[in-house]
């Protein structure tokens, strides 16, 4: 998985995220960082960070959508 270490994200980056509601099938939501939220230098279930559409949710994929 992608998006464990906070010095790996930057703002402006495109990324993939799975929101509460998406969890159980797994399905990535992609979008541009606006903001990062985790303060740890590293999260075992990925970076919390707030998409410049204003969804949040922790960091599953790093780049554009395949």
């Amino acid at each position: 998985m992608a998006g464990e270490n906070r010095n790996e994200i930057k703002s402006g980056m495109d990324v993939g995220i799975v929101l509460k509601k998406d969890q159980r099938s797994g399905r990535l939501t992609w979008g541009v960082v606006k903001d990062i939220l985790t303060s740890a230098p590293v999260h075992t279930r990925g970076i919390k960070v707030r998409l410049s559409d204003g969804q949040v949710s922790r960091i599953r994929a790093i780049g554009k959508p395949q």
